[in-house]
């Protein structure tokens, strides 16, 4: 079959300017009938007639914008979702066979939703959230599977995990993922003086003087050793909590040790807040 219809430039309705215009556009768009459908499908299977096949995208322009709203929450522009919508669509009417018995509504939808998938895992995070089959799934189904906001407990865990046929360790890492944010490589122009330094302030300078490098060094020596004093001086639990948070190297959720220790996740975070506090007041002192 042709390549002609994902290449050519069909005439179909522009998402960029005033997307309401655009969707009010789409729905002035005729509906198919089923005989009509299936006549244009075969036209365009038979013939490669290209006009066949912009009659069959334009129909369904309208069920496109109505599965891209259903991905409002991940924070993309719909118009984006849209356009690659659009493009999954014109995948679906090139793949289309009339003589199954079904609608190409139904058969598209699979090829519109995969093609939004992929803009939304490249986009929507910079660090990838979701490489494996697994994580794929609980990506698109966990936010819709919490009954509530928070951070979730252990039998909701384990009634998420049966439900997608997943082991509990990947649901949670995942909540975990799906909790973070993004933040900026550089401070901001207008950051404040004593705001948290950005990440590029943590990169090593090669070319610093090696006197430089001594003296920093000794001085992370200097607060190594602040840091064992300051565990020393916490409680046990709160020094178990700091330990397991940020300074092992497979790190607990406050879940994780909320299950743990019988409490809630936030009865975790404030022990886990009252240690930092203390902590810092003798790297102050």
């Amino acid at each position: 079959m042709s390549q002609a219809l994902v290449t050519a430039n069909l005439p179909v309705p522009s998402v960029v300017g005033s997307l309401d215009a655009y969707i009010s556009a789409v729905h002035r768009i005729p509906v198919l009938s089923q005989d009509e459908e299936q006549a244009l499908s075969r036209r365009y299977n038979e013939q490669e007639d290209l006009e066949s096949a912009r009659k069959l995208v334009m129909s369904h322009l309208r069920f496109v914008v109505h599965v891209a709203r259903g991905y409002s929450g991940y924070g993309l522009q719909i118009a984006d979702l849209i356009q690659e919508g659009n493009i999954g669509l014109m995948k679906a009417v090139k793949r289309f066979d009339p003589d199954q018995g079904v609608r190409l509504v139904s058969f598209a939808v699979h090829w519109i939703r995969a093609e939004m998938h992929e803009f939304i895992l490249r986009n929507w995070r910079i660090v990838k959230v979701a490489t494996t089959k697994a994580q794929r799934k609980l990506f698109f189904n966990l936010r819709k599977s919490k009954k509530r906001l928070g951070w979730m407990n252990a039998e909701e865990v384990r009634t998420v995990a049966k439900d997608l046929g997943v082991p509990e360790a990947t649901v949670r890492e995942m909540e975990s993922r799906l909790s973070g944010r993004d933040i900026g490589f550089e401070a901001p122009a207008d950051a404040e003086d004593d705001a948290k330094p950005a990440p590029e302030a943590f990169l090593i300078d090669d070319g610093a003087d090696p006197y430089d490098n001594v003296a920093d060094a000794d001085q992370a020596d200097n607060q190594l050793d602040t840091l064992s004093a300051a565990l020393k001086n916490l409680d046990e639990r709160s020094r178990d909590i700091i330990q397991r948070r940020w300074l092992n190297e497979d790190k607990a959720t406050l879940q994780d040790l909320a299950d743990e220790y019988g409490v809630s996740a936030e009865r975790i975070r404030q022990v886990e807040a009252n240690a930092m506090k203390k902590m810092r007041g003798l790297f102050a002192a």
